[in-house]
């Protein structure tokens, strides 16, 4: 069985992959599966909690106040209004967070001892999913450490594979000083055009070279997928019947049948 919930951290130190979208969207894959999702933002920009619908206002306590500040999680959880998903907002408030804990001596820890706190055990979540900034700094480092495993958004473009060194390496740095049960959940291909040779040559090298770790679920390049952040609400709920829809549903099913999460009747 799997360990509830399953900690999920979304990461590339790459810009612009897809990350905070296919967080929003597997967020929201998984909650039409009945499955209950937290959201954690912890990237500066808050794309996330916008992508959810979560006004600026509304932010009152963010992942900055859970992580440096220690508040309680019931201070920072708030509901999305979409069923079954819940989130943890973010605010620039994050642009500081590494100098404000870097003399902390569990620094590294701060996240994965709010996300562990025998307090989470109410919520009943199933999936706990961390949009981490596009940067390996110690927000980072803290959800790598908190999470059971790391999902890969890599855009299929040219060079997309040369970024992903750095990572693997800081994801074996972790391992081996502070969580080494960490693994990586696999690599999801973003923005893939199946109709573009670059793409087929991305795909074909991510696959020679990572094998099983990249994911058979690919999301396409589609205009629902882009227009959706715009009106605060996942692809899944702007246009349920998009291409860009199906295939977030087809990547929270492979993601969900590797865990087999149980029921709460037999948890």
């Amino acid at each position: 069985m799997t360990e509830r919930p399953y900690i999920l951290a979304l990461a590339n130190q790459k810009g612009g992959v897809g990350k905070t979208t296919t967080a929003i969207n597997l967020a929201a894959g998984l909650a039409e599966l009945g499955k209950r999702v937290l959201l954690v933002d912890i990237d500066p920009q808050g794309n996330s909690s916008t992508g959810l619908g979560v006004r600026p206002d509304a932010r009152k306590k963010t992942s900055y106040d859970l992580i440096v500040d220690g508040v309680s999680l019931q201070d920072v959880v708030i509901d999305t209004g979409i069923p079954e998903i819940s989130i943890i907002p973010a605010n620039a408030d994050l642009s500081s967070t590494d100098m404000d804990i870097v003399s902390n001596e569990k620094r590294s820890f701060l996240l994965h001892d709010a996300l562990r706190h025998p307090d989470m055990d109410s919520y009943g979540y199933d999936y706990v999913l961390i949009d981490c900034p596009p940067a390996l700094s110690l927000l980072t480092v803290n959800a790598l450490v908190a999470a059971h495993s790391v999902l890969v958004p890599l855009q299929c473009e040219f060079f997309a594979l040369e970024g992903l060194s750095q990572l693997m390496l800081t994801i074996r740095d972790v391992r081996r000083s502070a969580n080494p049960d960490l693994r990586i959940e696999g690599v999801v291909l973003t923005m893939h055009d199946r109709r573009n040779r670059l793409t087929a040559q991305v795909e074909a090298d991510a696959r020679s070279n990572m094998g099983e770790l990249v994911l058979k679920t690919t999301i396409p390049r589609n205009v629902r997928i882009s227009e959706a952040p715009s009106y605060a609400m996942p692809v899944l709920t702007y246009d349920p019947g998009s291409k860009g829809a199906e295939a977030y549903r087809a990547l929270a099913r492979e993601i969900a049948d590797r865990h087999k999460t149980p029921a709460v009747s037999e948890a």
